[in-house]
């Protein structure tokens, strides 16, 4: 599946539920099936920078494809940061590079989060395409 195939998906498992509380509790769940990083890549460089909460994010090249591990210290953030996992892990990096990333709109993740959580997705996005843009090089 390609990475708007990934998102179309996501796109509409959001869109099933009625109000916000569903989501967030969807997200919940998310969150627990996330691929968790190994305890060992628990490190500051490997936290996000910016976020409220600890969101720690391991990169590795298998083959030509970027496999993303992470977990967080809460809830919420564990959520937000499995729909970024799945929708970018296992992809080539130059694909997850020029991703657009317009499907956390279309679910109305941004709005739904307070100021600081709104920043710490942002700053999320960013560091998975800082590794893809990482590993691109690698592979040129």
């Amino acid at each position: 599946m390609t990475i708007r195939d990934i998102q179309e998906e996501i796109v509409a498992e959001f869109s099933m539920f009625d109000d916000w509380m569903q989501r967030y509790e969807y997200m919940i769940e998310l969150g627990k099936s996330l691929p968790l990083i190994e305890e060992k890549y628990k490190t500051d460089d490997n936290l996000i920078k910016g976020c409220q909460s600890k969101v720690w994010v391991h990169a590795e090249l298998r083959g030509d494809k970027l496999c993303f591990t992470a977990d967080s210290d809460a809830i919420i953030t564990k959520g937000i940061i499995a729909i970024l996992v799945r929708a970018f892990s296992g992809q080539p990096p130059r694909d997850i590079i020029e991703a657009d990333t317009a499907f956390i709109d279309e679910i109305g993740l941004k709005e739904h989060l307070s100021p600081t959580r709104a920043n710490g997705l942002v700053n999320m996005i960013k560091q998975l395409k800082m590794y893809a843009i990482a590993y691109q090089t690698q592979l040129d």
